[in-house]
Formats: structure tokens, C-alpha cells, sequence
């Protein structure tokens, strides 16, 4: 930070705990924090959870707001087997909880598409009936984001949101995911999708593989991005970065204006 420099805290703006920075960007450009200790399911089990809920809290003194990612591995709301949809629940109520412990009110949840698995017809009305379900004994200041993780498109997830009818529900964009995994271009996704977005994840990377790279770095021209963002989705979006060291992609977005706006 430049000598002197006093940043002000921002409320649109957080950066994911996997990145080994995270922390201290956070705490210097007055950022949140994104929880990703427990994407992986098990790490809310006892055997793994003490040291990482004492990480976790740790973090969370140093940020103003906070954001759940919840655990995806192997999880599919909208599966064939009964078993398999009843495992997807039973963990997404425990972040539910888990949260609520932390006082987040906002969870970040992978859709669980799998192409070739489901068909998208299938995938989009047993995903409202999931979430629909799931979101019916939850308070009224509690919100998920859907993330798009291998959708080749966005108009399925699209009409999940809009499916669900439910405030509380919109979709958490990810822009590296959908540069990577699909044909479809990436202003179409943000036109498509705009009205629901709530969230968005910010990582870029060469369209081969999700590289999760710096905004700086890769095929994406981030500021048309970030651009299209304003013009096409809700005022009050958030964003997190997502990159292992998150210091890079914090200072593009200062140097480009957007921790401004």
C-alpha cells in the first residue's frame, strides 16, 4: 500500500480464504472474507474442525463481512438417488449451522451439474424442487448464490433462479468457470444471468482449464467484464477474488478504479 494511503472499507468487494494472503489484503485494503475452509465436506466433521474453526475465527476479527462457502465434493442436489440427494441436504444444513455460528447469513452452494449425468431438464426442475425445499425452514435474512461450476451455458441456471421463486436465492456467477467450460461468450452469460446474480466470483485464465489466475493474467479483458457486470446485474452484487495469493487481482481492481465504485 502506498505510503499514507487509507483505503475504505467495501462492502461489494471479498477475498476467498484459500488464497495463503488472504487475511492480510483483507485486512489492509478493508476487505471480507469469503470462509473456503469447508468446501471439503469433512472438515466440519470433529476429527478435522477444531483447528479450522480457530482459523476461521481468527480471520473473521480482521474483516467486517463475511461470506460461506459451502462444501461441494460429491454433492448433487438434484441426483437420481434418493441416498445421494439426502447426503447433498444433511450437508448443506450442516453449513446452514455452521454459519449461523459464525453469524453469515450468506452461503455460497455449487449447483452439482454434471454434464452428460443429468439431463438439463431433469437437472433444472429436481434443482428447484431441492432448493426450494431446502430453503423453506430457513429465516428470512438468510441467502444462498448458486455457482455455475461445469454448465456449458446459462440459461439453465437461469431458469433455476428464476424457478425457485425465491429472494432469498440468486446465482453466484463465476467467470472463470464459465470462460473455461463453456462456448457460449462471457457477455451473453452476464446479459442472461444478470437479473439473478448476487454474487460473483472473480478469477481469470487461458480457456483450457480453470486456473483460477489473477485478473491481470489470462484471455479475459476483465474491465469489459467488470463493465458488463454493472451495466446488466443488481446494484448491490458482490464479488469475491479467488485466487491462491489474492494480493495481484486486489491491486488490478485498485488500479482500474473498481474498489472506487
Amino acid at each position: 500500500m502506498g505510503a499514507g494511503r487509507k483505503y475504505m472499507k467495501s462492502d461489494k468487494f471479498y477475498v476467498a480464504t484459500v488464497a495463503s494472503d488472504a487475511a492480510d489484503v483483507a485486512e489492509e485494503y478493508e476487505l471480507g472474507i469469503e470462509i473456503d475452509e469447508f468446501c471439503t465436506a469433512s472438515n466440519m466433521d470433529d476429527e478435522n474442525f477444531k483447528e479450522l474453526d480457530l482459523s476461521v475465527r481468527k480471520k473473521m476479527k480482521i474483516s467486517h463481512s463475511h461470506i460461506f462457502h459451502a462444501p461441494f465434493n460429491e454433492l448433487f442436489p438434484a441426483a437420481v438417488d434418493p441416498l445421494a440427494i439426502k447426503l447433498a441436504n444433511k450437508r448443506f444444513e450442516q453449513s446452514f449451522h455452521l454459519a449461523g455460528s459464525y453469524g453469515i447469513k450468506r452461503m455460497v452452494v455449487h449447483s452439482g451439474y454434471v454434464p452428460v449425468l443429468y439431463f438439463k431438464s431433469w437437472f433444472q426442475e429436481k434443482s428447484v424442487e431441492f432448493w426450494q425445499k431446502f430453503m423453506s425452514s430457513k429465516t428470512d435474512d438468510f441467502h444462498i448464490m448458486i455457482e455455475n461450476v461445469l454448465e456449458d451455458e446459462p440459461y439453465t441456471l437461469a431458469k433455476i433462479i428464476e424457478g425457485i421463486k425465491d429472494k432469498r436465492v440468486s446465482a453466484c456467477l463465476d467467470i472463470g468457470h464459465a470462460h473455461c467450460k463453456s462456448d457460449v461468450d462471457l457477455l451473453e452469460w452476464i446479459e442472461v444471468l444478470g437479473p439473478f446474480i448476487g454474487h460473483v466470483h472473480l478469477h481469470n485464465n487461458d480457456k483450457t482449464y480453470d486456473c483460477h489466475w489473477s485478473l491481470g493474467n489470462g484471455s479475459m479483458d476483465m474491465n469489459k467484464i467488470m463493465e458488463a457486470l454493472k451495466k446488466n446485474s443488481p446494484e448491490n452484487i458482490t464479488f469475491t477474488v479467488e485466487n491462491q495469493e489474492c494480493r495481484e487481482s486486489i491491486q488490478w481492481l485498485d488500479e482500474n478504479g473498481w474498489l472506487k465504485k
